[in-house]
């Protein structure tokens, strides 16, 4: 559906993505990436989970927000980093299973702002149950002329 703007913004993304420290803690990988689309892995770890034994909704809203925003940055120019400029979650069931699936995806892309959608899925034994949606807002962020690095060539 998208088309990448930057040759190497996959595997820029999966680099990026590797250097997240949150992520790592939590024990996410990715498990899919193509243009506008991250599919993340969670694993259930019993130390994420809250006072009923649920994974907490911090951490399922985290990595949420990590889909949606790579899902952006694989759309992104070269030159831009992905940040968050706001998001909103919404939680429809416990996050109870032996591990999640979260789906990052882009709504509708642009050079400064890009509309993203996520989708948290606790995968059990009877099949996927949607536990958590998201709606977020990245924004690309770029260096200013003088914080690039040819600038010093100048």
């Amino acid at each position: 559906m998208f088309e990448l703007r930057n040759p190497d913004g996959l595997a820029r993304m999966t680099a990026d993505f590797a250097r997240q420290g949150a992520m790592a803690t939590f024990g996410v990988t990715v498990a899919e990436a193509s243009a506008g689309r991250v599919v993340l892995h969670l694993p259930f770890n019993a130390d994420l989970t809250q006072h009923h034994g649920y994974i907490h909704a911090g951490v399922i809203t985290s990595v949420m927000d990590s889909a949606a925003g790579f899902a952006a940055f694989t759309l992104m120019d070269a030159d831009a980093e992905v940040l968050t400029a706001e998001f909103k979650a919404s939680f429809l069931a416990p996050a109870r299973g032996a591990s999640f699936r979260v789906v990052g995806e882009v709504l509708k892309p642009g050079r400064t702002l890009t509309f993203t959608q996520a989708s948290a899925f606790a995968v059990t034994d009877a099949g996927e149950v949607l536990v958590a949606t998201l709606t977020a807002t990245m924004m690309a962020v770029r260096p200013r002329p003088d914080q690039r690095p040819d600038a010093a060539r100048a």
